[in-house]
């Protein structure tokens, strides 16, 4: 303040002498031009010295100094953003011959179109971002990457699904109808999309379409026709542009496989050595169809000549060997092992290849379907032209003079072509060790609670899932329909639903498409049953049941509200009857028992009602005349 006060005393008789000089010159300039000029105040007038000229000369130098000061600082400032908007031109114009010249001067590595045209399937087939568009203001400034420059793998992926199956593909969907701007990457291990898996032992052999194994299409029992795939390649976006698009999307990461999980540090290593961190992540790595050991010890030329059936590849190299050889043998009874036995002998009976299904069991489905039913259930595949030999159990197998033999304990001995061994599922586990995972003991599979989460922040879905049933207790199930419906709850979980598994899903099987059963809950030959049948009429097929529903892929799109308005009819018919041995059991309702409480239900020709049998299991009450619960699926209808 003391300062300020200095400087003014300095200064004041300056201005003083100022406006006493511009008073004089206006006064002059007015009389030249003969007007009058108002008087100025003497209170405004300066009261300096007139003609003080040496304040005047400082004056003027230090408003000269000002003005000239300012100047040359703006002066400086332009020519400083002249010459770098000059360097930034230089830079610009110099890029292309910067990326041009690898290919100059190594011409045998790959353009970035090329490496672009050689990525994952998905990528190929995403639409090109119109060339019309504005560019950003990123890429004016010239810090956003180029699109040929991003890695293939993103290194980062805020939901990281590890398998490309049906769980995982639920998962996908159920995670982005609740988070619609989300990221995911699905990695999956084989080069295609994801699909579905039952059409590979049933739909794909009854098509007519001798382009089938490339084309991948088929009729579905209503006469329908539809992809494997259950979307188009359209759908997905590519990975390297998943980090980059607004929305965010769905990628597929095709042919890479997870080989260790960090937990604590959230990311997962892939067999190419990249990594990948992720904020939560679900593991639907499914499993790997099981072999015998008489099969495994038997050396590399009959490991050559046997399918282990699971994927298309396996679709594919089955259909071609049918069409090549003559004899064909299928070791396993259970579901794959029936469902392919009826393909193939339905194409024996036109090609006249032979076709042998053999299994330790009693009958085909022993392990599922009661005595009386697995012994009906088997002469109808043999009626289909396949050759059903049970309770063979295979000891030893060798290739000899340009065929398989296979010796049974029994002595029996079988000699083919080609080996299809459908023995069952090993869950793929390969990850508990290296992220700390807990196995279950008893069925196998990634421990999970009912919310299907093994950590905090990782689920497991679909068939490498054990995982609590709040009704039936610890399970781990290997069909279609329990991939779709965990992998949509893990899903919606990963998005904070915190819902438990209550859903009972459903499975089926058709040997062909006149005879097939849909089966919900624990379905066990060892369980006591209780079986009620009536005579099939011409609607009771798969075929014509697909046909008057419209759908094809019989799944968990039946609702829980669907059942709970069923109730018995008030005017039943005549009361169903337990068919006798040899009896055709044309259609009709298993109860399968624990405790006198039904835990599962199989539906024999019997469609469109497993609401119905879901609400049994979920009420969990005793029966005390399951002819009553059987008037509910209204099978004495005409």
């Amino acid at each position: 303040m003391l300062q300020c006060r200095a400087v003014w005393r300095k200064l004041a008789p300056l201005a003083r002498t100022s406006s006493t000089l511009c008073r004089k010159n206006a006064k002059k300039a007015v009389l030249k031009c003969e007007s009058s000029l108002r008087p100025t105040q003497r209170v405004h007038a300066s009261s300096g010295v007139p003609g003080s000229g040496g304040q005047n000369l400082l004056y003027y130098l230090l408003v000269g100094g000002s003005v000239l000061g300012a100047g040359a600082y703006v002066y400086n400032i332009i020519q400083g953003d002249k010459r770098r908007f000059q360097e930034r031109m230089s830079k610009l114009a110099a890029r292309p011959s910067q990326e041009t010249a690898p290919s100059q001067v190594e011409p045998t590595e790959k353009t970035a179109d090329e490496t672009t045209k050689e990525a994952a399937p998905v990528s190929e087939s995403v639409p090109a971002e119109s060339t019309d568009q504005p560019p950003t203001a990123a890429a004016d400034s010239g810090e956003a990457p180029a699109a040929a420059a991003r890695s293939e793998i993103p290194s980062h992926a805020p939901y990281l699904l590890i398998g490309g199956g049906t769980a995982s593909f639920a998962a996908a969907r159920s995670i982005r109808a609740r988070d619609p701007g989300a990221r995911v990457l699905i990695i999956s291990e084989e080069p295609n999309l994801p699909y579905m898996r039952p059409p590979l032992s049933k739909e794909l052999w009854f098509s007519d379409d001798p382009h089938v194994t490339e084309t991948l299409r088929f009729k579905q029992w209503n006469g329908k026709e539809r992809s494997l795939y259950f979307q188009p390649p359209s759908f997905y976006v590519s990975p390297q542009d998943l980090p980059h698009i607004e929305n965010g999307g769905v990628a597929v990461l095709s042919s890479k496989k997870v080989v260790h999980m960090d937990v604590r540090g959230n990311k997962v290593c892939l067999n190419d050595g990249s990594e990948i961190s992720y904020e939560k992540c679900l593991i639907a790595t499914g499993g790997i169809p099981r072999n015998i050991q008489a099969i495994e010890r038997a050396g590399e030329e009959v490991m050559k000549r046997t399918t282990l059936f699971r994927k298309i590849e396996d679709f594919k190299s089955l259909e071609k060997i049918s069409r090549e050889v003559e004899s064909i043998a299928i070791i396993g009874g259970g579901f794959l092992g029936s469902e392919l036995a009826c393909a193939l002998g339905r194409r024996a009976k036109e090609t006249g290849l032979e076709v042998i299904q053999m299994f330790p069991e009693g009958g085909n489905m022993g392990k599922v379907l009661p005595e009386y039913l697995s012994n009906w259930t088997t002469e109808k595949v043999r009626r289909e032209g396949v050759n059903v030999m049970p309770e063979a159990l295979v000891k030893s197998v060798k290739y000899q003079e340009g065929k398989l033999e296979i010796k049974l304990k029994d002595g029996r001995q079988v000699r083919t072509d080609h080996l299809v061994a459908a023995v069952g599922l090993e869950p793929s586990v390969e990850l508990a060790k290296s992220g700390g995972l807990e196995v279950d003991s008893d069925f196998g599979g990634f421990r999970v609670n009912a919310e299907l989460q093994a950590r905090s922040n990782i689920w497991v879905a679909g068939d490498a899932a054990c995982f609590y049933d709040i009704k039936l207790g610890r399970r781990r199930v290997e069909h279609h329909d329990h991939a779709v419906v965990s992998g949509r709850l893990a899903g919606e979980n990963m998005t904070g639903a915190n819902k438990p598994y209550w859903h009972q899903s459903m499975f089926w099987s058709d040997l062909g498409p006149e005879v097939g059963y849909e089966a919900i809950g624990i379905v066990d030959s060892s369980l006591p049953t209780v079986g009620v049948f009536a005579k099939a009429t011409a609607k009771d097929t798969p075929r014509a049941a697909a046909e008057e529903s419209g759908t094809g892929i019989r799944s968990e799109s039946e609702t829980e509200a669907t059942a709970s308005t069923a109730g018995v009819p008030d005017k039943a018919p005549s009361v169903p009857r337990v068919p006798e041995q040899g009896e055709d059991y044309g259609k009709g309702v298993i109860f399968y028992l624990r405790d006198k409480v039904v835990v599962g239900v199989i539906l024999w020709n019997v469609f469109n009602r497993m609401p119905i049998a879901r609400k049994i299991i979920k009420d969990g009450e005793e029966h005390a005349d399951l002819n009553e619960v059987a008037k509910l699926f209204n099978i004495h209808e005409e």
